[in-house]
Parts: structure tokens; C-alpha cells; sequence
């Protein structure tokens, strides 16, 4: 498990079509005794990671050119020496690189007692098949000079231009211990200490006062209660100097720190060592922990930072589990630090409520959290997948963390109308059963986009709407409605779309919003709770398209059975402002075909009514359908067009 952040920088570009190369790449580093690295030679794409294993007896990962083996590469990584007595045991540390591009990568072992390189213990990341191949950097690295390190201050040097990482269990198969506990690190590395059942902690000590935390800038997870290993729970730190680092477990149930589950980083091998810590812990007084977690370091849950417990001890019912997004809160309840550090932010502190609410918000409030129940039950079950099921490593981490804050950040917006109407003692809408068009991650994608695009267009719906009755709620809509925009972008991007292809968003008349839902994702009958809209127009069905040379969607054919033919039309909804009219013509067969308003870009929604000239706010009064949305074409691929 890694720090979770979110990179915007990494989002910029990427397409469905590009993350699926994404993967990291293990290596061994002297398994068996043999002075190899293993493979030898990788091939690997941009953006992916090499993660290297380290066996006996003491090796290190250091880049070099191809025309100079055996010496470092100016600006280039290093691991750091990694000593193991076991040839066929990995150490607990790790070292990890990212592949910037796809240039050769030469690497070779700088230790000296054997003469590592020169006897073959070189490795490379897409070497070239003839010319510059592994043989014959292998070739060069036998007629090299000595090995040279860049760095030997500390003894071992310095890891850079990767991630070298330790992982500690805390508390393994019950036992009241780290493991390892005697840890030698260089400055730079990371701790991780991954927890185990049933309650601990790490927490920094003094060497001569164990088991209480230092009095200033140490460490502390807080303590983790746990249930499975691995549990998904990890506390990551940074080792910052040479000097010794004393750690204890703080639970006082069976006095864990006097038991002996102590460790420590760097300790001496004489004088004030490890032995004569667990010797002083046994002797100390009941352990005490810092009041508030985490301290000093990063605490991950399922992948999820956690700034705060808000108190010494992590709620493991914090957790993305079904119950902590399918049911909502009871008044006054307070979202969980896990959600509000995913999302970035929680609920408004001050809604600044009037005395009272008029009806039409009221119903308005309900159908926003009915559309919220689905967008939260979708990215949940995206995410799940994106992490620990079918679509596992599809995508880079970057665009995992921005699904998951996605999530929290629905949660936030839910919240918001649900305190609302509890406030106001009204009616909260409880989830429906849901049935996905989903097959495959690109489907997640275009289903999550929809959603929001509904979502959006009744927030601009219900703005105008009750905007002169219940002006308290514009804040808080129009905010949300930001937030969702720039969600959108994101998946725009995935898409390899434009992020943003029309300079406003699109207003949709609840009343289809609503058809629409129902239409594709409700399982009937299956909503607990009904709202003000009971209309559930057909679904409109899509049957083909055609396009011009510049891939600009020109028309749609679509099958419809209705009781009168008489002056049908296609509503075209666009960016707010732009409603326009195309008659339909009958193709035969219960066929229909309409044309494209040349003047629509990006998402549009097209919806059947009978005659034209509607007003939006009066078009579901006419509507045969539900309304369907298309891509109708990128702003820059018109301009490409009209420039040819």
C-alpha cells in the first residue's frame, strides 16, 4: 500500500485507451545466492513502476549509462545497499523507481566485495533488441573499473530518485511484537507498519523513557483496532537522520510495551541498544499515548490518508463499507474524518436555515439525494473494482484516489441535502436497487459522467426554480454543482474528450431527469420511498448514427412507438441558452431520423415532443420520452474540420 495523493498534473492527458498499460514490474536482486538481477531485462511503458526485491547477501540497485557500467549516472537512482543473510528470503525492504519514458535504463550492483557488476550483475529497462542490448552493456561491465556508489555517507549511502520502503508487521500472528524490530535504515527510507489484530500502535519513545511519547515532534498511529490480516491499515514514516528512533506499542491491555513489543531504527550495537530497551520497558510505568492521531506520520486506510481520528484511537467503521454510504446519518451527525480526508472538505458548518422551507425545495432536496443515492452506490462499486477486483491496476493511482475522492465528495454533497430536510423534519429518500449497463471499466466511465451530467442539469433546474422562495439554498447548490463540473472534466479527460467542450452547462427539467433514471438503473419496484415525480416516460432508444468527415455526429435514428405521428420534433438541449427543434421523419418500420443542430457542441440531450417551440422549463409537458444524451463532437475537431 502506498501514500494516497492525487496528482492533477498526471491526470492531464490520459485516456482509456493509455492507462491500461499502466503495471508495476518485481524484480529479485540476488535470489539464490546468484549475482543476478532476475529478469535480467524488462520492457516496460511510461508511467509504469519496477519494484526490486533484495536477497543475499548485500546488493543495491544504482543507475548508470550504457557507455560507463559500474559507475553512477549523474542524476540518476540509487537504492541504497540492502543487506539480507538469506538467499532465498526477500528483504522486508524494498526499493521502487517510476519509468519516466521509454529511453533505455541501465542498472548495476555497486558492491565491491566481489566485484558484483563486472561479473554480470547488471540489468536493464527497454534495452534495445540489436546495437545497445544487455549483452553487450553485460560485455562492457565486465572490462570496468572498480565499482563506485554515489554516495557511501552514511556507510551504504543514501536512497535516491526511487522509494525505499520497509515494511513492519505490527503485532503478527498475535504476538506482542515489529517485525522486524531491530531496523538499520538510511535516511530517506519509509517505515511501514502494517497492523494486525487485535489493538496497537506505534509511538514514538525516548530511549530513556519507554513506553511514554516524547515530549515534542514524535510519532504516533493512535491505536488501530483491527479484525483480518492483512487489514488494509497502515502508518507510514520517514526516517530523517542516522540517529536512533525508539518506538512502543501504547494499548494497555496486557501491557504490550512492557511485554516487550518495543523495536527501534538505527539503534547502537552497543551501549544504549535495542536489549537494553525492552530491558527499561519492562520496567516502566503504564503506557500513555499523545491525545490526538495520527502524528509524525501518514496513517492509510484501504488505501484512504487519514488526517485525523479526532481522538488517540482510529474508528474502523469509518471504512468504505456499503453500510457507511447506503444508509444516511441521523440528525446531527458529523461525517467521519475518513470521508471528509478523502473529499477534501466536509458539510457547510452554517446553512444559515430560515424559519421555514417551501414544498417545492422540499421536493426538489429529495430528488437530489435520490440522484446522489445512485451516484454514490456506481462509484462505490467503481471503485471497489478499480482497487481489489476485475479492473485492478486499468488505471494509474492518480486517476484511483481522484474516483475515490469523487465518491467522498458525493457523500459531502448528499449530506447536504439531508441535513436539510432533517432539519425541516421532512421525508429523507432511502436508496432504490440498482441494475448497471456495466461491463467493463469504459462503461463505469460513461455510466458516472451521465449521472452527473443529470445531476448537474437539475441543480440548474431547481437554482432557477426556487431560487426567489428558498435563496439559502443557491450557496450550497451552486457550490456542489462546481464540484460535480470538474468531476465531469476529469472523466471528459478519460474519455479522451475535451475537458470542458461548451463554455456553460446544460439545464434539464427534473421531471426527465427522473424518467431517465428510472428508465435505465432502477430495478422496478424496488424504491423504498416515493417522490413528487411518478411519470416514467419510454425510454428513448438510439438506434444508429451518422457522421460527417469530421466525425461530427450529423444524425440519429431512433425507433418510437406512439399513438399520433402528428408534428413530432427532437428537442435539443444544450449548454443553457441553446434549446433547438429538428422535426423527425419516419423511416419505416417504427424508425425515426432527426438532424443534428450544426450549432451543438460536446454533450447534448435529445428528447421526443410533440410540435416545437417549447419554452425548456415547459418541454416535459410535451415529451414522448425520456431524454438521451450523445457526444456530438469536440470544439478543436470543428475547427480541424473547417480548417481542411
Amino acid at each position: 500500500m502506498r501514500l494516497s495523493s492525487v496528482s492533477t498534473s498526471v491526470l492531464l492527458g490520459v485516456s482509456a485507451q493509455t492507462v491500461a498499460a499502466y503495471r508495476n514490474h518485481d524484480v529479485t536482486v540476488g535470489k539464490g545466492g546468484m549475482l543476478v538481477y532476475d529478469p535480467e531485462s524488462i520492457s516496460a511503458h511510461k508511467g509504469d513502476t519496477v519494484t526490486y526485491h533484495f536477497f543475499a547477501k548485500n546488493h543495491s540497485v544504482t543507475q548508470s549509462s550504457f557507455d560507463d557500467p559500474c559507475h553512477p549516472l549523474p542524476g540518476g537512482f540509487f537504492s541504497a545497499f540492502t543487506p539480507n543473510p538469506s538467499p532465498d528470503t526477500a528483504s522486508p525492504t524494498t526499493f521502487q523507481i517510476k519509468v519516466n519514458d521509454t529511453k533505455p535504463i541501465w542498472v548495476y550492483c555497486s558492491q565491491t566485495n566481489g566485484n558484483h557488476c563486472q561479473k554480470g550483475m547488471v540489468h536493464s529497462i527497454n534495452a534495445p533488441l540489436v546495437g545497445n542490448t544487455i549483452g553487450a552493456f553485460k560485455n562492457k561491465a565486465a572490462k570496468a573499473s572498480i565499482s563506485t556508489s554515489p554516495s557511501n555517507d552514511p556507510p551504504g549511502g543514501v536512497p535516491v530518485g526511487g522509494l525505499r520502503k520497509i515494511h513492519i508487521e505490527v503485532g503478527p500472528a498475535g504476538n506482542l511484537t515489529y517485525s522486524p524490530n531491530n531496523i538499520t535504515e538510511p535516511p530517506g527510507t519509509v517505515l511501514e507498519f502494517a497492523y494486525n489484530p487485535k489493538n496497537h500502535s506505534v509511538v514514538q519513545s525516548s530511549f530513556a523513557d519507554p513506553c511514554h511519547p516524547l515530549a515534542a515532534d514524535g510519532f504516533s498511529s493512535g491505536l488501530i483496532p483491527t479484525q483480518v490480516s492483512p487489514s488494509g491499515a497502515i502508518f507510514d514514516v520517514v526516517v530523517n537522520d542516522t540517529k536512533p528512533i525508539w518506538f512502543y506499542c501504547a494499548q494497555t491491555t496486557k501491557d504490550h510495551c512492557q511485554s516487550g513489543m518495543v523495536g527501534s531504527v538505527n539503534a547502537p550495537v552497543v551501549g544504549n541498544t535495542l536489549e537494553k530497551f525492552i530491558g527499561l520497558a519492562k520496567k516502566a510505568s503504564t503506557s500513555t499515548i499523545p491525545p490526538e492521531a495520527p502524528i509524525g506520520g501518514i496513517f492509510i486506510a484501504n488505501g484512504t490518508v487519514i488526517k485525523s481520528f479526532g481522538g488517540d484511537v482510529f474508528d474502523n467503521n469509518m471504512g468504505m463499507d456499503e453500510g457507511s454510504y447506503s444508509n444516511v446519518p441521523p440528525p446531527g451527525t458529523k461525517m467521519s474524518p475518513y470521508w471528509t480526508s478523502m473529499a477534501g472538505g466536509s458539510e457547510p458548518s452554517n446553512y444559515h436555515w430560515p424559519s421555514t422551507i417551501s414544498n417545492e425545495a422540499t421536493e426538489f432536496l429529495q430528488l437530489l439525494e435520490f440522484v446522489d443515492n445512485v451516484l454514490l452506490e456506481l462509484l462505490m462499486g467503481g471503485y471497489k473494482n478499480l482497487t481489489n477486483g476485475p479492473w485492478d491496476h486499468l488505471y494509474p493511482k492518480s486517476i484511483t484516489d481522484t474516483i475515490q475522492s469523487m465518491t467522498a465528495q458525493a457523500m459531502v454533497h448528499r449530506k447536504t441535502y439531508t441535513d436539510s430536510l432533517q432539519h425541516y423534519k421532512k421525508e429523507i429518500i432511502n436508496p432504490c436497487r440498482y441494475s448497471w449497463p456495466i461491463q467493463h471499466v469504459n462503461d463505469f466511465v460513461q455510466v458516472t459522467l451521465v449521472v452527473l451530467l443529470l445531476q448537474i442539469g437539475i441543480l440548474l433546474d431547481i437554482s432557477a426554480t426556487v431560487g426567489p422562495s428558498d435563496s439559502w439554498l443557491i450557496p450550497a447548490l451552486g457550490v456542489n454543482m462546481g464540484s460535480k463540473a470538474r468531476m465531469t472534466g476529469v472523466l471528459n479527460m478519460i474519455q479522451d474528450h475535451t475537458a470542458s467542450s461548451a463554455p456553460r452547462e446544460v439545464m434539464l427539467p427534473s421531471e426527465l431527469v427522473y424518467s431517465y433514471i428510472m428508465d435505465h438503473y432502477v430495478v422496478p419496484g424496488s424504491c423504498p420511498d416515493k417522490l413528487a415525480w411518478e411519470t416514467q416516460l419510454p425510454r428513448l432508444v438510439i438506434a444508429a448514427t451518422a457522421t460527417d468527415i469530421g466525425k461530427r455526429i450529423t444524425e440519429i435514428t431512433i425507433t418510437i412507438t406512439v399513438e399520433s405521428t402528428k408534428d413530432l420534433h427532437v428537442a435539443w438541449i444544450g449548454p443553457w441558452g441553446g434549446l433547438v427543434y429538428s422535426p423527425l421523419e419516419s423511416k419505416g418500420s417504427g424508425h425515426w431520423s432527426a438532424s443534428v443542430p450544426s450549432s451543438l457542441y460536446g454533450h447534448v440531450w435529445a428528447v421526443v415532443v410533440t410540435g416545437q417551440d417549447y419554452k425548456l422549463q415547459e418541454i416535459s409537458k410535451y415529451s414522448l420520452t425520456s431524454p438521451e444524451v450523445i457526444w456530438v463532437t469536440d470544439v478543436q475537431q470543428m475547427g480541424s474540420k473547417k480548417k481542411a
